[in-house]
């Protein structure tokens, strides 16, 4: 469920960015299907797979947090 939410932000703010899931699979150095999984919720995001989120969409990891988890 935690990682459920953790997806739907992640799409959403890579949609809102213009990413595509295989051009932000490019940009993380990770394969389209590992971003798959993350935003359907059936792998929780790594620390450093956030951060670097983060990094590429220009959006603080505060952001990119489920509310309620912070």
């Amino acid at each position: 469920m935690e990682a459920e939410k953790w997806g739907r932000r992640i799409r959403a703010f890579r949609k809102l960015k213009g990413y595509t899931q295989e051009g932000l699979a490019k940009d993380l150095g990770v394969s389209v299907s590992l971003v798959g999984e993350v935003e359907r919720g059936t792998r929780m995001p790594s620390k450093t797979f956030l951060e670097k989120v983060s990094d590429i969409l220009k959006v603080p990891i505060e952001d990119l947090t489920p509310k309620g988890l912070d």
